[in-house]
């Protein structure tokens, strides 16, 4: 089992304040004869005409001395995560969680933007003091 990230339990709370039910921690997908891990499974109630939404959540913490390093790795992760998820759990979409301070900083600049800018990518952006959803992009 991986070591849980930094922000980890910071994101489930901020989840669970914003309605979403953690039902996997983690979420483990099978590749081939190999395990990936996504931090959190969740699912909300919408509308009962609706159903359920689901979703999957990569928390990334960003606290390596190279921000384009831990997005490299970050970006790498979610779309192999991604590709895993659509063959096992479709009805399930994918989200990478940062903090407020590296979506401003990281996200704002030309790499970031790259990333933002790629189909198929969806963002968490959240508040690690208050521990809520500030951005869902």
């Amino acid at each position: 089992m991986p070591v849980k990230d930094f922000f980890h339990d910071i994101v489930r709370t901020a989840l669970e304040k914003d309605g979403w039910l953690i039902t996997a921690d983690p979420l483990v997908l099978s590749i081939g004869l190999r395990s990936v891990f996504i931090d959190l499974g969740a699912e909300k109630l919408i509308a009962a005409e609706r159903g359920t939404e689901k979703i999957a959540v990569e928390v990334k913490s960003f606290l390596s001395p190279s921000p384009i390093s831990d997005l490299e790795t970050a970006w790498g992760q979610f779309f192999l995560y991604a590709r895993a998820l659509q063959k096992q759990e479709p009805d399930r979409r994918l989200y990478l969680a940062v903090n407020e301070t590296i979506f401003q900083t990281l996200f704002a600049e030309e790499a970031g933007q790259l990333l933002l800018e790629e189909p198929g990518f969806h963002l968490i952006v959240f508040n690690p003091t208050t521990t809520e959803i500030v951005l869902w992009k």
